[in-house]
């Protein structure tokens, strides 16, 4: 008796229906006008062996953990009738791609036949990409410091062959096809692109074509028990909290000047002064190199102003820097008027437009939580910070008219900080199931009230009291005279307030929930 194995009565099977199996397509498709490279991924023949992974990470040389393929797993209805589904899934070498307009060293590079290549050589392992690839391809490698993701093998394609995953894969799931670009745009990305707990197409424009099985109930990701904690960013935490603080403080700076100049009976700002509401930036720029996997690098972020963000948070703020020590150093040669007024309105506005550019850094589609305008609000509202810091420092310097009305701003800076944290506690408490990303939204609110529950109550009294009730008595302190007593209580603020706004950060941060591919069991988040 002639009896076939799975294995071959699998591949007769496609053979018979026209399909093709991977390791038995050797020719590949030519180009035309207006087409570009795809994979198509037949989820009906997938079987979840994870060889593709494997044969991806041989080819390319990359550690267990270095995924440029990974397989998710998925199911759908209830016992006993249950269904799995696969999906496995590289580089989607998007028409749109988010990596290359995000990218501040333009290390993306779009060939002519649609493959999304990455330039190691330019790399500075700022990982943003990382962030801003809504499906999570790119992938950060520590050995080397930078990024790395699939180029589709392209060296193997000039050579006619096909990639490692697509010759790997025992049932021909994976496979390279010709795709003409404007017809995938109009009529089968909608068909043909979407698959189950898949980000929006329209954020990048994925190629990848999908065949689907037929299943019925909810789809879920067969990992939707695990919940892990996103990567602190210990460096960005620090760095974006003291560069708010700086530009706040700068901008009491320069209510100071104006309102001295105009003839208010307020004490005009001095060297000291400028020199404090410096010192944040100063501490706090060079941190941010500690997040780039090539630090000595780091000057490169700036390449790719015309569409990155942290290319323009990088120039921004950096002459910001640069505006700040000017600004001290003139007061310090006794320079003052209105000519240091004028400048410090150009260093502010380049101050304020690096705050702007650092928020949106963090407005990327691929991360819901970060995607909300509270996070520019928060942004902007940690400069209450640096007003303290000026009260303080004036105080110091006797000059406690002038505190007085700092300590008012203060207040309605505080107020507006501590309104945005309720804002967004609102938001959560009352998340809409009907947001298109409630499943990431749902996880982020329970990693904030179970994981990190008791350090998010800190942060809101450490911001009542800091923000509002320090201030506050420190104003009825110096009201009455006692100015020494004002002058502990407003050190005590300053670092207590930069101690709430590190923890409201630090929760920024570990609390977001990517997009990226569900069931993604053994590589999990890529960052």
């Amino acid at each position: 008796m002639n009896q076939n194995t799975p294995l071959e009565s699998f591949i007769k099977y496609k053979a018979n229906t026209g399909m093709q199996c991977g390791n038995y397509q050797i020719d590949i498709p030519k180009l035309k006008e207006g087409e570009q490279y795809r994979f198509h991924f037949d989820a009906v023949a997938c079987v979840g062996c994870h060889c593709c992974e494997v044969a991806c990470n041989e080819q390319n040389n990359n550690a267990p953990d270095i995924k440029w393929r990974r397989v998710g797993e998925m199911e759908a209805g209830e016992f006993p009738n249950v269904s799995q589904l696969f999906n496995s899934m590289s580089c989607n070498h998007c028409i749109d791609p988010e990596c290359l307009k995000g990218c501040p060293t333009n290390s993306y590079i779009k060939f002519e036949n649609g493959i999304v290549y990455h330039d190691d050589d330019v790399c500075i392992g700022c990982q943003y990409c990382t962030w801003n690839c809504p499906y999570e391809v790119p992938v950060f490698n520590p050995d080397r410091g930078i990024v790395t993701k699939c180029h589709m093998c392209h060296e193997k394609l000039d050579e006619g062959q096909t990639p490692a995953c697509v010759q790997a894969c025992p049932g021909g799931a994976i496979e390279i096809e010709a795709v003409n670009v404007q017809e995938w745009l109009e009529d089968g990305i909608q068909k043909e692109g979407i698959a189950p707990h898949l980000p929006d197409i329209s954020i990048t424009k994925p190629t990848t074509r999908y065949t689907l099985p037929e299943f019925s109930g909810e789809v879920k990701p067969a990992d939707a028990h695990i919940l892990k904690p996103a990567h602190a960013e210990l460096p960005l935490v620090f760095m974006t909290v003291l560069t708010q603080v700086s530009v706040g403080g700068f901008l009491a700076l320069f209510l100071g000047s104006v309102l001295h100049y105009f003839g208010f009976n307020l004490q005009a700002p001095n060297f000291w002064l400028a020199l404090a509401v410096f010192l944040p930036a100063a501490l706090g720029l060079p941190l941010s190199a500690l997040h780039l996997g090539r630090p000595i690098m780091a000057i490169t972020a700036m390449k790719n102003i015309k569409t990155s963000w942290l290319s323009r948070e990088a120039a921004a703020l950096g002459a910001y820097a640069g505006g700040a020590t000017l600004v001290a150093l003139l007061y310090y040669l006794g320079v003052d008027g209105f000519i240091m007024i004028v400048l410090q309105a150009g260093v502010l506005l380049i101050g304020l437009l690096g705050i702007y550019s650092q928020a949106k850094i963090y407005r990327i589609k691929a991360r819901p939580s970060w995607d909300r305008n509270s996070t520019d609000k928060k942004f902007f509202g940690t400069g209450y910070v640096g007003f303290l810091l000026t009260a303080f420092v004036m105080l110091l310097n006797g000059a406690d008219r002038s505190v007085m009305a700092i300590l008012a701003l203060t207040l309605l800076f505080g107020a507006y900080q501590m309104f945005v944290i309720y804002e967004e506690s609102t938001f959560y408490k009352y998340l809409d199931k009907k947001n298109k990303n409630y499943y990431q939204l749902s996880r982020t609110k329970k990693l904030l009230e179970e994981r990190f529950g008791k350090l998010k109550q800190l942060r809101l009294i450490t911001l009542a009291i800091f923000a509002l009730v320090m201030p506050l008595l420190a104003i009825i302190m110096t009201a009455s005279g006692a100015l020494s007593i004002s002058s502990i209580l407003l050190g005590i603020a300053v670092f207590g307030a930069i101690g709430s706004e590190l923890i409201g950060r630090y929760l920024f941060f570990r609390s977001v929930v990517p997009l990226g591919l569900a069931g993604n069991f053994f590589a999990g988040n890529q960052r």
